[in-house]
């Protein structure tokens, strides 16, 4: 009986420890005639805890995350040099919702801004 009760209190107190993760695929989307995407941009990334995750771009402007199923916001701010120019972009994209059944892919439309640099 006493072995009975312990295998019962046993199973009873098993748990998983394995916590679900999805895979998320952010694609900066660049304003037309600025600069074609590039490596290394800075993607961050909330949830609703407020716990950020971070990633940069590849060469096609993607960042990807492997993250808890939740809510989660994106945002990006990035200056970007050339010879001529300093470009300033930045970007939000509210309410993803990240799941194991959904395409977990999301643009994130930026806004741009430039200076000239002076030689």
């Amino acid at each position: 009986m006493m072995v009975l009760t312990a295998t019962l209190l046993l199973s009873a107190c098993h748990y998983d420890e394995e916590m679900e993760v999805c895979t998320l695929r952010v694609q900066l989307v660049y304003p037309e005639n600025s600069v074609d995407p590039y490596e290394g941009a800075r993607v961050e990334l909330r949830d609703a805890k407020a716990s950020v995750f971070v990633d940069s771009t590849d060469a096609q402007g993607i960042a990807r995350f492997v993250v808890p199923p939740g809510v989660y916001e994106a945002s990006s701010s990035e200056v970007h040099l050339t010879y001529d120019w300093r470009y300033i972009f930045n970007g939000v994209r509210s309410l993803i919702i990240v799941s194991p059944d959904s395409a977990n892919r999301v643009d994130m439309n930026l806004k741009m801004s430039r200076k000239r640099v002076v030689h």
